[in-house]
C-alpha cells in the first residue's frame, strides 16, 4: 500500500493481526477467567499456571523451562 505524503510516496504496512497462537492463549485464559475452562479430565481449572499450561499446549508453543537449583 503506497500514499503520497509532502509530496513523497511513503509505503505503508497493513495493520498488524494476531498470530493464531495468541488468540488461542487469549481464547484459553478468558475461558479460564469466566470460570468454564476444564482439564482433560473434566474438572474445572482452578490454577492459573495449569491455564497457560493448557493454553501454551492447544497453541502449539514451546513451554518456558524451569531451572531446578
Amino acid at each position: 500500500m503506497e500514499e503520497v505524503c509532502m509530496g513523497r510516496r511513503v509505503r505503508r504496512h497493513s495493520p498488524a493481526r494476531v498470530g493464531k497462537g495468541k488468540a488461542k492463549i487469549g481464547k484459553v485464559m478468558h475461558e479460564y477467567k469466566e470460570g468454564t475452562l476444564t482439564s482433560g479430565s473434566g474438572h474445572k481449572v482452578a490454577s492459573r499456571d495449569q491455564a497457560i499450561a493448557i493454553a501454551m499446549s492447544e497453541a502449539g508453543m514451546a513451554r518456558k523451562k524451569r531451572r531446578r537449583q
